[in-house]
């Protein structure tokens, strides 16, 4: 096969529809981390008697990220040496099987143990989504797609979370339902998505046995990854205790909710002007990204009153939705077929190990410094730092040969 029937082949064989699915796809993590985060007082009562509810109950959310983090590595050996449809679609019917299991059960420890099988089972929709999107689109497409990706499970997070507080009026067994959604996913993935090969005709166990995964190139890629997802989750799990302590009561749902849909929306405009800004600084949007982190969480500090909070949330929070898809284009964006749902693995697995360091880490900085404010401002000094050191070794970089993709995949249909 030619390189021109090749890349005619690659860029018109997947359309909106493909993109649609694997987007719809990619939400489902984020609606594991925040579905049920409106139940949880409802989760805490009803286990109040069970020895360490304390801390197992607010496991039922951060297990999953966990999972994700420790098993995403798996799945992507998994995507490159058996491939990437099956894996998908048998994640997707499992995790609306074990994602609805609690609204049946009554025992903290089953709910536990299926929230382990949610996680196993996101990181390998989030690992083959991903993968996937890199593999069916390019150059611009790929990254418009890339930036939907941070847009779509941003906005899903936003009305997750208000489905997760209407069905819990029904009890906190309700929210869990909404998992079965899946199914209706995974049934046209079945008949619209496809298996990729290679340019030269080579499946995925055949490709990756002859491609190491490329640690020297994505070493330091994948650490700054695990900051990244720190950072990126640090507004979204702290905003309500911010507005909180800068003195808005705790029962005026109302404005802690206004304030975290605000700095959602910042977040989804952020990966909205991705694309276009893309064009214009290359790579160097990572670094611009972790500065405008820096200076949000920095605002904060130094005005931890409502109008520093807000303003520095939207600042901070319009890095966070530039960040994401620029930290997929540096990483995966960049690997050849053989090797890219491994490095799609690594990369989730990195991401969503920072996504579960985030509390851990931001509680002991607060511990440390005395105030939840002025550890977010730690957490801003430590960005502008990694946002001096990204944009040294990434300011002579072109989008044009870091970006670039080797024409090495041929998405017709099987």
């Amino acid at each position: 096969m030619t390189s021109a029937s090749t890349t005619t082949h690659r860029t018109h064989g997947a359309g909106t529809l493909q993109g649609i699915l694997l987007l719809a796809g990619s939400c489902m993590p984020v609606l594991g981390s925040v579905l049920i985060t409106p139940v949880l007082p409802q989760l805490s009562e009803h286990f109040a008697g069970t020895p360490g509810a304390e801390v197992l109950v607010p496991m039922i959310v951060a297990i999953p990220a966990l999972f994700i983090a420790l098993m995403a590595p798996f799945a992507g050996q998994i995507v490159d040496r058996v491939g990437r449809k099956t894996l998908v679609i048998v994640a997707m019917f499992a995790y609306a099987l074990v994602g609805t299991a609690p609204a049946w059960m009554e025992g903290l420890t089953e709910i536990l143990v299926s929230r382990v099988l949610v996680g196993i089972c996101e990181a390998a929709i989030m690992t083959v989504c991903t993968a996937l999107i890199v593999d069916y689109f390019q150059g611009q497409r790929r990254n418009r797609y890339l930036a939907a990706q941070t847009v779509t499970t941003t906005l899903a997070a936003t009305v997750f979370i208000a489905l997760g507080g209407a069905l819990g009026a029904g009890g906190w067994h309700t929210p869990f339902w909404v998992y079965a959604i899946s199914v209706l996913i995974a049934i046209p993935m079945i008949f619209v998505l496809w298996e990729p090969r290679s340019a030269a005709g080579a499946r995925a166990a055949e490709s990756a046995e002859r491609t190491p995964i490329p640690w020297r190139r994505i070493g330091v890629r994948l650490l700054v990854g695990v900051f990244a997802g720190f950072t990126f989750y640090v507004i979204i799990i702290e905003v309500s205790y911010l507005v909180v302590g800068a003195g808005v009561a705790a029962t005026d749902t109302a404005v802690i909710g206004a304030v975290a849909a605000v700095a959602s929306l910042a977040t989804a405009i952020g990966g909205i002007l991705f694309a276009r800004l893309v064009r214009r600084i290359d790579l160097r949007l990572i670094p611009v990204a972790f500065a405008l982190q820096a200076v949000g969480m920095i605002v904060i500090w130094i005005v931890p009153a409502v109008p520093g909070v807000v303003a520095g949330a939207i600042i901070a929070s319009f890095g966070s939705g530039l960040l994401l898809p620029s930290m997929l284009r540096w990483i995966v964006a960049t690997t050849v077929f053989a090797e890219r749902g491994r490095v799609t693995g690594l990369w989730t697995a990195a991401f969503f190990l920072g996504q579960f360091l985030t509390p851990i880490l931001v509680g002991a900085v607060a511990a440390a410094v005395g105030a939840l404010p002025a550890a977010v401002g730690v957490i801003g000094i430590a960005a502008a730092i990694v946002a001096v050191a990204t944009g040294f070794a990434l300011g002579g970089a072109r989008a044009d040969a870091a970006a670039q993709t080797p024409a090495d995949v041929d998405v017709v249909p099987s």
